[in-house]
């Protein structure tokens, strides 16, 4: 796909993400879905409100009706898709620094479109083939004021709320000012739990961190789960699909541990999950024990969703599902990463043991990670040429569905370009971190002598 990637379209607002084009992409869905009706949302970027009125106007320039929700996290706005069978066009960045912005386009079932779906848009949106309405047929706006009550009321009925109440826990909160902090501190507290929070004032601008809930920006929800005693600590992105936890003594949790934690309480015998081909050894260890079918995408949600939808209509079960950036699916309740929903399920467990207990099987696990700079295609060739001889000697299992992935049984290795930047990434992931460094150097060695030799 030449506009859409793996999550929607990004970019720096007003350079490369341009009302204007927010415009022209809005009209580009409106043509293809064919709706009559669609909802915008937005995150708390200070260029949101700017961007989602160019959205409302492109949509009802092609004769679509548009519902307004406002400023609510991701998953309320896929809630407000589902329970109203409209599309949506999400106006978010997620995760990246507060001077982008984006768009991400939702289905009227509330999930994320497909990339053949994406794929359709494309097309109208890269030929101009929009079907503008005459001027007494544009679409009307309506305001909805209440998405983010109604969204957090069926998160209150999904979950166990009793068990979360009568674990009597304190929460430690950290939703990074973006939409989470119009949501989870209430959801937090209708679930029992007794609420602090940190960086929970909604600000575009995000003066306290960064969006991404990665350690580094987070060590102030480390801080305050020590002060104040804490069960368990949780950290949103900016659009809240995800969580990333601190255990009860302000250590971060590792997000693939967390995905590995979740499976093992949720997966049975004959069930498949999906991730991504950079899975961590932690969901592929839980995979065999529990008997479940592990199955690997290229990176990105919008792979992962598809698989998940092709995998649902042959029949298969897949009650979890997700990367270890935070961004876990719970198909059964519903098919969108939802960071407060997953916050719940990880608080059904820890209303019996503590976080540390619930991730110590997950923790004996060592991560590497080189990146090889090129500076022509013909360096890049070369380099993903060697990858493959590689993986041709190699006595280990092969993936190739994004780069070249050996699996060994008890470590894996995986050689892929970046898609955003002139990098070739080598990853992998073992239980002792010289076994990880070995496999690292010496996929690294192979590629870095193909690209000098060049």
């Amino acid at each position: 796909m030449k506009v859409f990637g793996s999550s929607g379209t990004r970019g720096v607002a007003n350079e490369e993400l341009t009302p204007e084009f927010v415009l022209r992409v809005a009209k580009a869905a409106g043509t293809a879905g064919r709706a009559d009706r669609v909802a915008i949302a937005r995150d708390t970027r200070a260029t949101g409100r700017m961007l989602a009125d160019a959205a409302a106007s492109g949509l009802a320039s092609v004769g679509v009706d548009v519902d307004r929700l406002g400023v609510v996290p991701t998953p309320a706005a896929q809630a407000y898709s589902e329970r109203e069978g409209v599309p949506v066009v999400v106006v978010t960045a997620s995760h990246n620094p507060p001077e982008y912005n984006g768009v991400k386009l939702v289905g009227a079932d509330g999930v994320e479109l497909a990339v053949e779906d994406l794929e359709r848009v494309e097309d109208v949106l890269i030929g101009e083939s929009f079907a503008d309405a005459t001027w007494d047929e544009v679409g009307d706006v309506t305001r909805v004021a209440d998405a983010g009550d109604r969204y957090v009321d069926e998160l209150l009925a999904a979950v166990d709320r009793q068990r979360i109440a009568d674990a009597d826990l304190t929460v430690a909160l950290d939703p990074g000012h973006g939409a989470g902090a119009l949501t989870s501190p209430e959801f937090f507290r209708e679930l029992g739990c007794r609420v602090v929070t940190v960086n929970a004032q909604p600000d575009g601008h995000f003066p306290g961190r960064n969006p991404e809930p990665v350690p580094e920006n987070l060590e102030d929800l480390g801080r305050l789960v020590r002060a104040t005693d804490a069960d368990v600590g949780i950290a949103h992105d900016g659009d809240a699909d995800r969580a990333i936890f601190y255990d009860e003594s302000g250590t971060y949790v590792e997000g693939d541990a967390t995905l590995a934690a979740l499976a093992a309480a949720t997966l049975d015998a004959g069930d498949t999950t999906v991730s991504a081909v950079n899975v961590s050894q932690r969901l592929v260890d839980v995979a065999a024990e529990t008997g479940a079918t592990l199955e690997l995408t290229p990176i990105g949600s919008t792979n992962i969703i598809t698989r998940i939808e092709e995998l649902i209509a042959d029949g298969e079960h897949v009650p979890v599902a997700g990367e270890g950036n935070g961004g876990i699916f719970f198909p059964d309740y519903r098919l969108a990463r939802d960071g407060a929903y997953v916050a719940a399920r990880f608080l059904e467990l820890v209303a019996d043991r503590p976080v540390s207990e619930i991730v110590a099987p997950y923790g004996d696990y060592h991560n590497v990670r080189r990146n090889l700079e090129y500076d022509t295609e013909d360096e890049r060739n070369a380099m993903l040429d060697a990858a493959e001889a590689v993986a041709d000697d190699a006595d280990a299992e092969l993936t190739t569905i994004d780069g070249y992935r050996l699996d060994y049984g008890d470590a894996w290795v995986l050689a892929r370009p970046s898609g955003t930047e002139p990098l070739v990434r080598v990853y992998a992931e073992a239980h002792s971190a010289e076994r990880a460094n070995e496999l690292v150097e010496f996929v690294v060695s192979a590629l870095a002598g193909a690209r000098d030799d060049t």
